[in-house]
């Protein structure tokens, strides 16, 4: 297992994250335990889950299955979606922060988490308000670090912003929804997170499981799978080149002798910035081969071919100011304006 420094902290996360969403929904709390001591004897220190992962039993699993290896990990959990029936009880505001914190910390059987994250977009609480709220989380040593998910660029820019000026915790890391067919972040978010010296923790580098090897070009439902039961198949996001991805990704997982999941992993891996992948899996098999996706390079051609069929369209204003390059190198030639 290689491990990777979480952006610009001192903090080191394997770079396969073990992702629980499926516990308590697919996984039992016997399954989950073996899951968490096969990711553990693999080398992987880093742990993601969520207050309402598997009807909130996601976090009980996982504490249960850490609760003698403590200091071995790094354990990052979310919070934002309805967690009870009250007009507080989802959202980003200081009193759904609090509790929300204080319930989560409760069913981990923990007294901090590592990694905090605002889970979604919450337009109805100022920035200001949940800043000021995970600061205080930060001082009370409830949380090392905080962190967003699915924020648009220009809403995290304004949220570093708040905190710079009321010197307030800064948010440390980005989770984003990232693979070889949904590439959105590369034109705005990378970039900033790469400039504001933050780590990038992607979910579902496997597209759901369609770039697992179950799948074939054309296919999106499957028995027994997620997307046939409706959960966690994002496939209205993905790209329209999608089939075409995949054909290349099997084409080259039979060439370099991988798993198309193992590939899928390892191209996610291999991109500027990208701190950790977050691998789920419902069973041991699923995990094990997930796991292998650490401890190698793609050779340089297969991963040529799996950038260039999958790279998105250039949108505007990228597509029209890539060029200014070589305008501006070439401006002492150009007769004046």
């Amino acid at each position: 297992m290689e491990y990777r420094r979480l952006g610009n902290t001192g903090l080191k996360v394997s770079e396969v994250c073990l992702g629980t969403m499926t516990f308590g929904k697919g996984a039992s709390r016997d399954d989950a335990k073996k899951m968490v001591d096969a990711a553990l004897d693999a080398g992987v220190n880093f742990f993601d889950t969520a207050d309402s992962y598997g009807g909130s039993e996601s976090e009980a699993f996982l504490g249960r299955a850490l609760k003698d290896r403590r200091r071995d990990v790094v354990v990052a959990t979310k919070f934002f979606n309805p967690m009870g029936k009250g007009p507080n009880d989802s959202g980003m505001s200081r009193v759904h922060i609090m509790n929300a914190m204080e319930d989560s910390l409760s069913r981990l059987q923990m007294d901090h988490v590592d990694i905090y994250y605002i889970h979604h977009v919450d337009e109805q609480t100022p920035l200001d308000e949940m800043l000021r709220a995970m600061d205080d989380l930060v001082r009370q040593g409830k949380t090392r670090y905080i962190a967003c998910s699915n924020y648009e660029a220009w809403r995290l820019a304004e949220a570093l912003r708040i905190s710079d000026i009321n010197k307030l915790a800064r948010f440390k890391c980005y989770q984003p929804q990232y693979s070889l067919v949904v590439r959105d972040i590369e034109e705005e978010l990378v970039p900033m997170c790469q400039i504001n010296g933050m780590g990038v923790v992607v979910w579902s580098p496997l597209a759901g499981g369609f770039l697992s090897g179950k799948y074939q070009p054309g296919q999106r439902r499957l028995s027994g799978s997620r997307s046939d039961e409706s959960w966690s198949f994002p496939d209205n996001y993905f790209a329209e080149n999608a089939d075409e991805t995949l054909s290349e990704l099997l084409k080259t997982a039979g060439n370099l002798g991988r798993s198309p999941a193992q590939v899928a992993l390892r191209w996610v891996l291999e991109q500027p910035s990208i701190t950790s992948v977050i691998v789920g899996a419902r069973n041991m098999s699923q995990l094990q081969d997930n796991l292998k996706a650490s401890g190698w390079n793609m050779e340089t051609e297969a991963l040529r071919r799996l950038t260039d069929i999958s790279r998105l369209k250039e949108r505007y204003p990228k597509s029209m100011e890539k060029q200014m390059r070589d305008r501006r190198d070439n401006a002492v030639q150009m007769p004046s304006l």
